[in-house]
């Protein structure tokens, strides 16, 4: 409670001396067993917040002297009268001058049964993206509730944002009641008000608290001033609410931080659990390799351990050598998260500068990013109806549902199951300013359908097909091997005409009859009519497809190297040619390698946005579900990469081994 006029009462008594206040007991073994307890305190500014978790603070006796002493003097310096409880949370100077809390403040304080990590949350309208961060790793909300004012806005926001975060208590505390003297009428009022609010919210554990910050009612003792209250102390319920609901104990979930190598003997990965359990000697896929291993160790500050749980910071050694970096995932074998580009998801936009469509932003899931782009935007959620409204857009503080693509896969659980692998940031990659917070509630399944190919072809009328007078059949025979398409695909910079043109070198020597189409080349002619938009992508991989249908006829192993984003205009080249001749090859590279590689500078010039609808930076990259042939290049060098297609067209049937 800052700035409130309950000044007059000095909670500085004869009864609390410095003295009292001077720290918590030394820990102790029993202390390190104690469960963990993260709650938020949220609502509209002036509920007093700020106070409360002062008077938990106090009367825990968790308050070093040196604080207590800035407290004092920050009290003295404002000209209150008497301490001011809340200032022991408010540690910004702007805070404590206006009397407000702008940042989320953290504290900690133990009892006899728990320990408590509080987010102490901002009250203003145009901090509520602080209050989503604050709670967004909590067990437990208290939503204060001025008993003076009633339930506003801001009170439904708050209540509606720890719903939307799953987190799985709420506590709703009807505060100041000292000034509405004791009133049972008023408190059943608000507590009404609110139960018919939080009805339509998915929280199932709801706790209705009077209380009086300032004076300690309720808080830590029960009062004799609500003899009408027959329920538990606020801090009995922190100390008894169950802390497991909520967590993810079973799917094992290890976003890797970095890759550790002190020397040539060990070799480890650093990071935190974020759900589940692991032991040694248990096997593991790490992703998006899809390689697999075994943990071999658990290793710790303390030494090697026989099991890690959600929350621990560990490094993991494996017992095969593989490559393992920042943002890859290590989860169970059989046990494995979602894979996908497309999702949707609930956003709440903490940008000044509202939600652009046409832009993209850089995505923050665990420990990997990625860019990302708003497909869609569904709808708006209005805060006080909970109604769904039309929305172009999404300004500060607002919610709304959306459809996101990313340009990479995200290995994820949806946000109903795993808090900690379904959450995520949107970032403005100019800026570096946290604009969204979002979760995944499911695959955007509905994005992901693939038109059906005769939907899409184009057939001129008044005209008829020629056959060739020397068929596929009869050409194949002569050049010895099959025809087929050879479709490169991949971002700019991961080397597919590298690779394509090394091909066609060795294709060539081995005797094969080829035929290359080059993305710049057909821009060039055949394509040069043709912007970057998203109707003109279409058609330039139309055109192309059609193209190399016609070499295909010819009897030529046809290679087509294009970034051709979309799976639904890769789709329908494939559609072209009969089953069995479509060799995808998606040419994958991290987008780190993509931009050190820029040989002609794309990526700064479209990050500028001197290119619009750039693929990776300002358009989406659809990647390939089922490609025939996945060529990470971080890793294969082209000839490497020359060898590994040349084998898969022999395992496919299309090159015989003599060649």
């Amino acid at each position: 409670m800052t700035g409130s006029n309950q000044g007059a009462h000095s909670v500085a008594n004869a009864s609390h001396t410095t003295e009292a206040l001077r720290g918590a007991p030394e820990p102790t073994t029993e202390h390190h067993k104690l469960d963990l307890l993260r709650f938020t305190t949220a609502g509209s500014v002036d509920d007093g917040k700020s106070t409360l978790i002062g008077r938990l603070l106090y009367d825990s006796k968790a308050i070093l002297e040196d604080t207590w002493a800035a407290v004092e003097r920050a009290s003295n310096q404002r000209g209150d009268s008497y301490i001011d409880l809340a200032l022991l949370t408010d540690g910004l100077r702007a805070e404590r001058e206006q009397g407000i809390t702008i940042d989320v403040a953290y504290r900690y304080f133990t009892t006899p049964k728990r320990k408590f990590i509080i987010a102490d949350c901002p009250g203003h309208e145009q901090y509520t993206r602080n209050m989503a961060t604050g709670a967004s790793t909590s067990n437990l909300a208290i939503i204060l509730i001025d008993a003076r004012r009633g339930v506003v806005t801001q009170s439904k926001r708050h209540g509606f944002i720890a719903s939307l975060l799953q987190i799985p208590h709420l506590l709703v505390a009807g505060n100041k009641m000292d000034l509405v003297d004791y009133d049972e009428t008023v408190y059943q009022s608000i507590m009404d008000e609110y139960r018919a609010f939080a009805s339509k919210l998915a929280v199932q554990d709801v706790v209705y608290i009077p209380i009086s910050a300032l004076r300690g009612d309720n808080v830590v003792n029960k009062t004799d001033a609500m003899p009408w209250y027959d329920g538990p102390t606020l801090m009995h319920h922190l100390e008894n609410v169950n802390v497991t609901a909520g967590r993810n104990l079973i799917d094992f979930r290890f976003p890797i931080q970095m890759a550790i190598r002190p020397h040539q003997n060990f070799r480890g990965f650093a990071g935190q659990i974020a759900s589940g359990s692991i032991r040694p000697g248990e096997e593991v896929v790490v992703l998006p390799s899809g390689k697999v291993s075994a943990v071999r160790s658990i290793v710790t500050y303390d030494g090697d351990v026989e099991e890690a749980i959600a929350g621990d910071s560990v490094v993991l050694t494996l017992e095969d050598e593989i490559d393992v970096s920042r943002g890859d995932m290590i989860a169970r074998r059989h046990n494995l998260p979602q894979a996908a580009d497309q999702f949707e998801c609930i956003l709440c936009w903490m940008g000044e500068e509202p939600l652009n469509p046409q832009t993209g932003y850089v995505l923050q899931h665990t420990t990997r990013q990625v860019r990302a782009f708003v497909a869609e935007l569904n709808y708006r959620i209005d805060i006080d109806t909970l109604h769904r409204v039309p929305a172009q857009t999404l300004h500060l503080n607002e919610i709304g549902r959306v459809k996101l693509a990313t340009t990479q896969p995200l290995f994820y659980d949806p946000y109903s199951i795993n808090r900690a692998t379904g959450g995520f940031i949107l970032i403005d990659p100019y800026t570096n300013n946290t604009v969204a917070a979002g979760i995944i509630r499911r695959k955007a399944s509905e994005l992901d359908e693939i038109v059906p190919p005769a939907a899409v072809v184009r057939k001129a009328t008044n005209v008829t097909w020629e056959e060739a007078a020397i068929g596929r059949t009869v050409r194949e025979e002569r050049n010895g091997h099959k025809a087929a398409v050879l479709w490169f695909t991949g971002l700019s910079g991961s080397g597919k005409s590298t690779i394509a043109r090394l091909l066609e070198q060795r294709l060539f020597s081995l005797g094969c009859q080829t035929f290359f189409l080059d993305g710049d080349n057909v821009r060039h002619g055949l394509n040069g009519d043709l912007g970057f938009s998203a109707e003109d992508r279409k058609e330039n991989i139309r055109r192309v497809a059609e193209v190399a249908r016609l070499a295909f006829e010819h009897g030529d192993l046809t290679i087509c190297t294009f970034i051709s984003p979309f799976r639904e205009d890769r789709a329908f080249a494939r559609s072209l040619v009969e089953e069995g001749r479509f060799v995808e090859i998606y040419v994958r590279c991290s987008m780190d390698t993509v931009k050190s590689r820029d040989p002609k500078g794309l990526y700064v010039r479209a990050e500028r946005g001197e290119i619009p609808e750039f693929t990776g930076v300002s358009s989406p990259y659809e990647e390939p579900v089922t490609p025939e042939l996945i060529l990470d290049t971080d890793i294969l060098n082209p000839e490497e990469s020359v060898g590994r297609i040349v084998a898969a067209l022999r395992s496919l049937g299309l090159l015989s081994h003599d060649l």
